[in-house]
């Protein structure tokens, strides 16, 4: 069978979003690209900040509501869908519940074909990206970098610390079955 889903999971700043660019200009097919980023962005404004929504504190932690888990658990049968009425699909997340999150995807994903990839970053690389990038909340990256990672069985892992995002998508990219 042909690889469906690419699943990337890795922290805030890891170069996901780079890796995912990368790999749709060097598959030769088209493939979507979703992540948790988008799904954040098309909440209601009155979601972000809340407690039954997203928060993000001072420190750089990440604190998810009851109301956004219910749409959460909405986008991810979505993505889902859309694999399943034959759209290519790579998914960049990040799994703030290590191998809970990853099982949470797992029973969506039930009967596609996925490639599980970990997206790993130096937490002081990731950190200078983070300050560089100047969109995110300080600290979100160093306090990411591992616990994403806890309990979550990949088919492949790549570190942007010092390869490149073409790099790290071309190894990706020999591993997704035609």
């Amino acid at each position: 069978m042909a690889t469906q889903m690419i699943v990337l999971n890795g922290g805030s700043s890891s170069g996901k979003s780079g890796i995912v660019r990368c790999l749709q200009a060097i598959l030769p097919d088209p493939w979507l690209a979703v992540g948790v980023d988008t799904m954040v962005e098309a909440l209601p404004a009155s979601m972000r900040g809340s407690d039954a929504g997203i928060e993000f504190a001072p420190d750089g932690q990440v604190i998810v509501g009851p109301e956004f888990l219910v749409l959460d658990a909405a986008w991810t049968a979505g993505v889902a869908a859309m694999a399943r009425a034959g759209a290519r699909v790579i998914v960049d997340d990040v799994f703030l519940g290590g191998a809970a999150s990853q099982e949470r995807w797992q029973k969506a994903l039930v009967g596609l074909d996925v490639l599980w990839v970990g997206v790993k970053c130096d937490s002081a690389v990731a950190a200078g990206r983070e300050i560089a990038r100047g969109d995110r909340v300080g600290g979100m990256a160093a306090l990411q970098a591992e616990v994403v990672h806890e309990g979550v069985v990949y088919d492949l892992v790549v570190d942007t610390t010092h390869t490149e995002s073409l790099v790290c998508a071309q190894t990706i990219a020999a591993r997704v079955r035609r």
